[in-house]
């Protein structure tokens, strides 16, 4: 008897991916855990895969008949990339394909947005998953965090607008759904928080959360662009950002769905709930 076919994740050691392949081995699926050094995932199969090397693509897909879809970071164009490896994915007999685009990207839009528009041309079973910005930025090694633990402070150009942050563990839950439930949801579901914040409401609770003051510094849009160049930042995926701060300045994610809801059958998670979370991981520590 032949083995199951895979699911394969790309990223897996990143803020989705590894949450969606821990999902994924929890269920008792047979999980290919990819990345440029094979990526060590409890219960998962490491895989060498690199998007911009084409040899590493055919033993990533062996086996594989659905897959987590991460671009590559910080390409301005990932399609280019992207496409040819999907269709290479197709005539690999993969049937189903689970795309982590934006919120802040249509489809045919920018960036990932051409491959959001591709997808279902090429897969029967597909997904784009939409995410509004992670509550994670705020956590862990992510520049807002280290932001707030250098030195107390969030820089954005974002102004008062708001935005419906979204936990990285109900992504990768609604990520499972797409990739498992017998019927694939074909559609492109904008995925957020239960409300929508400010970031001067995300340094509140913040604070009031870690007992450590922090504050949201307020920048120009070319003042963020300069700092996240002088960050390391290629400067266009830098002036793309900053140009996403000034969006949601202009109210663009100012909203919140219920396709969390919807898909998982749970309501997502509150940002003070995540960062009490947190806090109890990292014994005391929220960032």
């Amino acid at each position: 008897m032949s083995a199951p076919r895979a699911t394969l994740v790309i990223g897996a050691t990143g803020t989705t991916g590894s949450r969606t392949a821990a999902r994924l081995v929890a269920s008792g699926r047979r999980v290919k855990a990819a990345g440029r050094r094979a990526a060590p995932v409890p219960g998962a199969e490491p895989v060498r895969f690199d998007w911009y090397d084409p040899d590493s693509h055919a033993g990533a897909l062996d086996g594989v008949d659905r897959v987590y879809l991460i671009p590559p970071l910080g390409d301005p164009d990932p399609a280019a990339v992207m496409l040819p490896f999907l269709q290479r994915a197709r005539a690999a007999a993969v049937r189903r394909a689970v795309l982590l685009s934006s919120s802040a990207i249509p489809e045919g839009g920018s960036a990932v947005g051409k491959v959001h528009q591709a997808l279902p041309g090429l897969f029967d079973e597909w997904a784009v998953l939409r995410p509004s910005w992670f509550m994670q930025n705020f956590t862990g090694t992510h520049a807002h965090a280290l932001s707030i633990r250098e030195n107390g402070t969030i820089r954005t150009a974002a102004g008062n607008g708001r935005v419906g942050f979204v936990d990285a563990d109900d992504i990768a839950a609604v990520a499972v759904r797409a990739l498992t439930d017998d019927r694939a949801p074909n559609t492109d579901p904008v995925l957020t928080g239960p409300e929508a914040l400010g970031y001067d409401d995300i340094a509140r609770i913040t604070t009031e959360v870690t007992g450590r003051p922090v504050t949201h510094r307020q920048l120009s849009y070319e003042e963020m662009r300069d700092h996240l160049t002088a960050a390391g930042i290629p400067p266009e995926f830098a002036a793309m950002l900053a140009g996403l701060d000034r969006a949601v300045a202009a109210g663009a994610e100012d909203r919140t769905t219920d396709a969390v809801q919807r898909l998982t059958g749970r309501p997502p998670r509150g940002f003070r709930d995540v960062a009490e979370r947190e806090r109890a991981r990292n014994g005391g520590r929220t960032t």
